[in-house]
């Protein structure tokens, strides 16, 4: 990007100058050392985006030496998360019909999509270009080790998509294998003694929806068990790759509910909190148990922030109310962000992650993401239960705007995961 040239260069004369002219130039270096980012928006056309400032982690940990598995560094002042969408003839990375581990909702193009234009847009950072995803580095990298996605079904969206990635470069179909046990999914890559993994476990902390196929709960009745994060955490040890992620669970109320005792207590003590206190207690066990069971030196975590579910179509400047039903471009304003996705539980995120001792990397993913009304599954899923003719007769009562097409936008997300594991 060219930035224009300074105003000082067209005020050149030959001879003295006045003592004002070198007072000018000393303003308008301050103003441009200032306020530089901004003038680079603007004059490359971009809106400044204002949102929760997440903090991330920079290419070394604080004793100055790098992180695990990086391979190099960004570039200066490179945010890969502050960017703009740019079209790509290219299409996707992979194809959907060439990934026979994706599984519904994720498979639109199986369950009746036609259009495709949502494979095609490309993250693009202001500031400058992700690396290209490399497969062969990647399970390179993972050879005798194990990489786990922890969370609820849009961090397995985010596995599945992880998986396509890796296995179009994996020729025999029997060098490769996915296997679902209860909580756990694994696949693996024979020839490389390593496996992508994901565990089921939507709150991080045990809960009353941790049956991984039975966990429909009422939204007011969800609860979560105090203290309890190493009932799912002894599945986590000897991890060398995690990515957290856990948010659109607890979005229920502005409470939520938190058990003392064991969910097969008769007398249950049962408290209801504000929601962000009850995330903020999820986020402290979760970076306590990281600290007492991965190494700084050989381990890296990582942690998806919230995804939006653009469920009100007003908010977007739609003349009546609707969903992502029917939704085939994306939300051209840079600074929309929905109501979807709360900020104060952005902040928890960014409050409690600056007092880890543990390098935890944010893949800071929500404002990108929120563009991207055009890239859910919408109606174009597997349906457990015969829809009604109410519901055929109004589409958008059904339309699923929680999870996303694959190939599609969780491809970017790992994008940004290995942009951020090998360049952090």
């Amino acid at each position: 990007m060219e930035v224009p040239p300074s105003s000082s260069a067209a005020i050149r004369r030959k001879g003295c100058r006045s003592p004002y002219f070198f007072t000018l130039v000393a303003i308008i270096l301050f103003i441009t050392i200032l306020y530089g980012e901004y003038f680079l928006l603007i004059f490359g056309g971009q809106s400044v985006v204002h949102r929760p400032y997440l903090s991330s982690t920079s290419g070394t940990k604080k004793n100055g030496e790098k992180l695990a598995f990086a391979v190099g560094e960004a570039e200066r002042g490179c945010d890969v998360f502050s960017g703009r969408w740019v079209w790509d003839e290219r299409g996707p990375l992979y194809k959907e019909a060439e990934c026979p581990f994706l599984t519904s909702p994720q498979t639109c193009q199986e369950h009746g999509r036609a259009d495709t234009d949502y494979q095609h847009w490309r993250w693009q950072p202001h500031a400058c270009s992700l690396p290209s995803f490399n497969a062969s580095l990647m399970l390179e990298t993972l050879r005798d080790k194990r990489m786990m996605f922890v969370g609820d079904s849009l961090n397995l969206g985010q596995f599945q998509s992880m998986v396509c990635l890796v296995q179009k470069i994996i020729p025999s179909y029997d060098a490769r294998s996915m296997t679902w046990n209860g909580s756990l999914v694994v696949f693996e890559a024979k020839d490389y003694n390593a496996t992508i993994e994901f565990y089921w476990a939507p709150f991080l902390l045990e809960s009353n929806s941790d049956n991984p196929v039975i966990h429909r709960v009422k939204g007011n009745d969800r609860a979560v068990r105090k203290d309890s994060i190493n009932k799912h955490g002894d599945h986590w040890k000897g991890v060398d790759i995690m990515v957290f992620s856990t948010y659109i669970w607890w979005i229920t109320g502005l409470k939520f509910k938190i058990q003392e005792g064991t969910f097969d207590d008769e007398g249950k003590d049962i408290a209801e909190v504000p929601t962000e206190e009850a995330y903020r207690m999820a986020m402290k066990s979760m970076l306590w148990w990281v600290s007492e069971n991965m190494d700084p030196n050989k381990t890296r975590v990582f942690f998806t922030t919230m995804s939006p579910t653009h469920g009100n179509s007003t908010e977007w400047g739609a003349p009546e109310y609707g969903n992502c039903y029917n939704q085939t471009v994306m939300i051209d304003d840079a600074n929309y962000w929905g109501s979807d996705c709360r900020k104060n539980v952005m902040n928890v995120i960014d409050e409690e992650f600056r007092k880890s001792r543990y390098p935890i990397t944010l893949l800071n993913i929500t404002q990108m993401s929120s563009y991207r009304k055009d890239a859910h599954a919408s109606i174009y899923k597997k349906h457990w239960d015969p829809l009604t003719p109410a519901q055929l007769a109004d589409p958008g009562s059904y339309a699923d705007c929680a999870h996303w097409c694959l190939p599609g936008l969780q491809d970017t997300w790992n994008e940004l995961l290995f942009a951020k594991l090998f360049y952090p």
